[in-house]
């Protein structure tokens, strides 16, 4: 049963936090995979709207080498068309030192590194092995910290990888514990080719909290492959974990995994939020009307069930 402005009825649920925060992934994530370039001035406006619509932590692109990531070529135009609104972060991803140049060239305060829960991935993604990767990143976190911006960390295949298949949450939690140990403020825990499941999820974050990473420290990242992102986010929820992230329409994947498919969509993780009377801050109508607009420039539909339920598409 919905209301008449057709938001779900609210029931919260015991054991839950009463304030979620959403980490919208979807100008930098979300885009990154798509095969034809987007307009930069798209970009910016997609980010504007995100604004409007409430989000207030924006991941806006990523300082990568154009050869690895073509569609995020234009990230320092980007951050020089963006209007930045008070009280909105815009964080950006760093791949290594020269990323790193580049955000604080652009006057940044936000970085985020990626890492890799796997032998494999850290190979195919980073060209390191799963040890050496620490110290790649290590010189780029601290200079990042002497700058005074704050750095988050990315681990990805945390819940399984495709060439290595399940991911031991030891593992995960081993990886996760370097990079706090770093000065990493958070650690987002990535099921990036979407094989998790909730007693799986609450695996990995129980055991990277007896690798003493707070929960409080923790994120999670999940690609709805399987369909089992929002099962995912609610059993994170339970464990405690207050930092979700999702992408605008569903939109993205990851270009050195073809079995990932798209990151959980924020209208989704809304749509649950407010059945749950969680607060996040956020105007669904609006999202709604971004994503729809988005899909417009991408010339597909959304893939995004609350999106095509509340838009009628």
């Amino acid at each position: 049963m919905t209301d008449a402005l057709g938001l779900p009825m609210t029931v919260p649920a015991p054991g839950l936090p009463a304030h979620v925060t959403i980490y919208e992934v979807g100008a930098r994530d979300g885009l990154q995979n798509e095969k034809g370039v987007v307009p930069v001035e798209v970009k910016a406006e997609f980010l504007g709207r995100l604004a409007d619509a409430g989000l207030t932590t924006l991941e806006a692109t990523s300082f990568v080498h154009p050869k690895w990531v073509p569609q995020l070529a234009d990230a320092a135009e980007l951050v020089k068309l963006l209007d930045r609104r008070p009280g909105v972060d815009y964080p950006v991803l760093v791949p290594n030192d020269r990323g790193l140049d580049r955000a604080i060239e652009a006057g940044l305060d936000h970085v985020a590194v990626f890492a890799s829960a796997t032998e494999t991935f850290a190979g195919k993604n980073l060209n390191r092995t799963l040890d050496s990767q620490f110290a790649m990143f290590e010189p780029v976190v601290k200079r990042a910290l002497d700058e005074g911006m704050s750095v988050r960390a990315y681990v990805s295949m945390a819940f399984g990888d495709p060439w290595e298949g399940a991911v031991d949450p030891a593992q995960v939690a081993a990886v996760g514990r370097r990079l706090v140990e770093m000065g990493c403020w958070q650690l987002s825990l990535g099921d990036t080719i979407g094989t998790g499941t909730p007693g799986h999820a609450e695996a990995v974050i129980d055991a990277c909290v007896a690798a003493a990473v707070p929960v409080d420290q923790l994120a999670v990242h999940f690609h709805d492959t399987y369909g089992q992102a929002l099962a995912n986010t609610l059993a994170a929820l339970r464990r405690g974990v207050t930092t979700v992230d999702a992408s605008t329409g569903g939109l993205g994947g990851c270009p050195y995994a073809k079995s990932a498919t798209g990151n959980l969509a924020t209208e989704d993780l809304v749509w649950m939020l407010d059945g749950l009377g969680i607060e996040h801050g956020a105007n669904l109508e609006a999202l709604v009307g971004t994503s729809v607009w988005m899909a417009e420039q991408l010339g597909r539909p959304s893939p995004s069930r609350v999106v095509k339920a509340l838009s009628g598409g």
